[in-house]
């Protein structure tokens, strides 16, 4: 019974990221619309950027998530 506490105590741990990711993904797409917002030409230079900081955010999302199924399972 231990082993399976220490097991899920180890995977919420693994998962308190996510938090910070969210908070991530939220500062990306505000900071993405308001530049749109302000300077509407700038979408084709500004667009791509900030795909890929979203991609390098969810990536720890997924890393995080990965280790935490790692916990669980293995």
């Amino acid at each position: 019974m231990e082993i399976e506490a220490a097991k899920i105590i180890g995977a919420g741990l693994a998962v308190i990221g996510l938090g910070g990711v969210g908070a991530g993904i939220g500062h990306i797409f505000a900071a993405l619309v308001s530049t749109i917002g302000r300077n509407p030409s700038a979408r084709p230079q500004v667009f791509p950027i900030g795909m890929l900081g979203f991609a390098l955010v969810e990536a720890v999302a997924l890393y995080a998530l990965l280790i935490a199924f790692f916990f669980l399972f293995v």
